[in-house]
């Protein structure tokens, strides 16, 4: 078979196939099925801008059938507004701007009425200016995404000097209670992408998403961390198969901490937290456990190196900052849940490394009641410290 009758047979199902589907849409029973139901509209948020005195608002149509806005009311009260495109067709973005007077620190209600009457809701639990972007709000989004991710897992990194203390009976309780911890985490970032994906436009399929990214991080680190299982000495005396599995920790909490940082910045944006100094120190509580995951692996090599421990609390605590600057000025539902989806994989990755670490290290090591004991611990921590930031 020559390269050409190869290639060939590879391309002609697809061809036959658009083919298909464009006799379908121009000669087939579209037209009737059409005529026979009514209209299938859907309109998708994506994003509302509150200014001084003007509300923007873009949106997505995501139904198969064109939607044309005629009325926009706010709190049920119609209002003369502007839009870039009349006749929005599938998948197509429109913006609409109109000139209110919202008032700071009250609730909003907008609702979007089509030309056919139906009507699509949105509210916003309490209208604060958009942020802009500039050096003030960009510092604004820094500071909060050091407080509330880069501190807490440095002060984590502090429980270095105790873990080096522990017998290893106490060392595998405390590797157990990593595994609990990012099993939480892994269980936080699932049903966070899960909640976001009800809000991607339904022609994005959000909920499908999960599974995409999940299955995508897990099988790529997988496929990564078959090319790399030696275990030689660095200079520092830390043996290269735990240090690695420091750093695959601190990028599976890395992920998930810039999708945490998208909600923190996101929610700011639009009013819907108040981020008091209670909620901070909510987060600041919640984030110092991961401290614990991130050395655990380190914590009996003989000597640890302090430019390592400095990348590891980065990679583990910077991409919150990302995340509050990605949520606070660009915020978007379908990136958010991707984000938070490749995150989950990337924990239940690391997850499995802890284990096979532990089973290398002691093949003894296992369902003892001291590591059961340690893995129920850091699941009951996450969740208690889980409900200050609730």
């Amino acid at each position: 078979m020559t390269s050409a009758i190869r290639y060939g047979s590879a391309i002609l199902p697809v061809l036959l196939l658009v083919a298909l589907v464009w006799i379908f849409l121009a000669y087939g029973p579209l037209g009737i099925l059409k005529t026979a139901f009514p209209p299938i509209e859907s309109v998708s948020f994506e994003r509302i801008v509150l200014e001084q005195d003007s509300i923007t608002i873009e949106i997505i149509n995501d139904g198969p059938d064109s939607v044309t806005i005629s009325q926009v009311l706010i709190n049920d009260a119609y209002n003369r507004f502007d839009i870039d495109i009349q006749t929005i067709n599938h998948l197509e973005r429109a913006k609409i701007v109109m000139q209110y007077p919202w008032a700071e620190g009250l609730p909003l209600k907008i609702t979007l009425l089509t030309a056919d009457g139906l009507t699509f809701d949105k509210e916003i639990p309490v209208a604060t200016e958009s942020p802009k972007f500039g050096l003030t709000q960009l510092l604004t989004f820094t500071t909060l995404g050091i407080y509330v991710g880069v501190m807490p897992v440095f002060l984590g990194l502090l429980w270095l000097p105790f873990l080096k203390t522990l017998s290893k009976r106490w060392y595998d309780f405390f590797l157990a209670l990593t595994i609990g911890l990012l099993v939480f985490l892994t269980a936080d970032a699932i049903e966070g992408a899960f909640s976001l994906s009800s809000q991607v436009a339904a022609s994005f399929q959000g909920s499908m998403l999960v599974p995409i990214g999940f299955f995508l991080a897990l099988l790529i680190l997988m496929a990564f961390g078959e090319r790399d299982n030696d275990v030689d000495v660095t200079k520092t005396g830390v043996t290269k198969h735990t240090l690695r599995l420091s750093y695959m920790i601190a990028l599976g909490i890395g992920v998930h901490n810039l999708g945490e940082g998208l909600a923190i910045g996101s929610a700011y944006a639009i009013g819907e937290i108040a981020l008091g100094s209670l909620l901070v120190i909510g987060f600041m509580i919640h984030n110092l456990t991961e401290g614990i995951a991130i050395v655990a692996p380190i914590a009996k090599e003989k000597k640890n190196s302090i430019k390592h421990l400095l990348l590891l609390g980065l990679l583990a605590g910077g991409p919150t900052i990302i995340g509050t600057w990605i949520g606070g000025f660009v915020f978007s539902n379908l990136w958010a849940v991707l984000f938070l989806s490749v995150g989950a994989g990337a924990i239940v990755y690391v997850i499995l490394e802890v284990f096979k670490y532990m089973k290398k290290e002691n093949p003894k090591s296992g369902y003892t009641f001291t590591n059961v004991a340690g893995f129920f611990l850091g699941v009951l921590i996450m969740y208690i410290t889980g409900l200050l930031v609730a």
